[in-house]
């Protein structure tokens, strides 16, 4: 069943779209960083996947596939025929399935801290156990450890509790279904039907998405360029800002 997700557009009305999907335990805010660069000359559109936010939160079991409907409904409810679009983290899926099962939508990706599947030693699967059983106060610290570095939790501790806060508000029964949806992602078999020039950028520091995950990926798309943004954990969208944005305003902006 797709949900109705919730949304914000901002820029200029007549301008391209550029969809924004923000990783898994975050909210369409991860992406304030980015926004004054790609309102310039870009309509930016935001979601908040099913659980977060202010979307619905149905616990029911789901797959990559049935979150990548959730955003490919919404641009269809939208009248938004073809985009350019961004991601992280794992929610990059979402844009692979899109782009391999609905390749007129999707004209430039670039996918943040991605990989072609789960590493197997991840086991999602108990964080969503353990997200049903306790509640989301029980998976916030391991969640969100890999988030940023050490500096950045020194340096700007507001940020990093921010971050962490709001996933502690996320509903626990809706992440606990998108974990085991990331527990079992394998797109391996996807990624060479992706025909949009995609970028792919790995963060240096990243423990949980290592650099080496995003050149597999990039090395599996026929249309792809591959970078490393130094000085940055999981969420360098937000750690490394002024990197990202370089890249993302060069690739789906100019």
């Amino acid at each position: 069943m797709t949900i109705p997700l919730q949304y914000r557009i901002d820029g200029p009305r007549h301008a391209p779209v550029v969809l924004l999907v923000p990783p898994f335990g975050t909210t369409m805010s991860v992406w304030e960083p980015q926004m004054p660069e790609l309102t310039r000359n870009r309509r930016v559109l935001r979601v908040d996947h099913r659980g977060h936010g202010s979307s619905p939160a149905p616990a029911d079991a789901c797959g990559i596939e049935d979150l990548a409907l959730d955003v490919l409904g919404l641009l269809e409810v939208l009248e938004f025929n073809r985009v350019s679009a961004v991601s992280a983290g794992f929610a990059s899926s979402l844009l692979v399935w899109i782009a391999a099962n609905s390749p007129r939508t999707l004209e430039r990706i670039v996918l943040l801290a991605a990989a072609p599947r789960t590493p197997p030693m991840h086991r999602w699967d108990r964080i969503a156990d353990r997200a049903r059983e306790t509640g989301m106060e029980a998976v916030v610290a391991d969640v969100s450890l890999p988030w940023f570095t050490p500096d950045m939790a020194e340096e700007r501790p507001e940020v990093v509790d921010r971050f962490t806060g709001n996933l502690g508000k996320v509903d626990s029964d809706a992440f606990a279904a998108v974990c085991d949806a990331v527990h079992g992602m394998d797109q391996r078999h996807l990624v060479a039907g992706v025909r949009a020039p995609t970028l792919v950028v790995s963060a240096a520091h990243d423990p949980l998405l290592p650099p080496g995950h995003g050149r597999r990926l990039a090395d599996g798309l026929p249309d792809s360029r591959f970078e490393v943004v130094t000085g940055a954990a999981h969420l360098l969208g937000v750690e490394r800002a002024d990197r990202v944005n370089e890249l993302l305003v060069r690739h789906v902006a100019p």
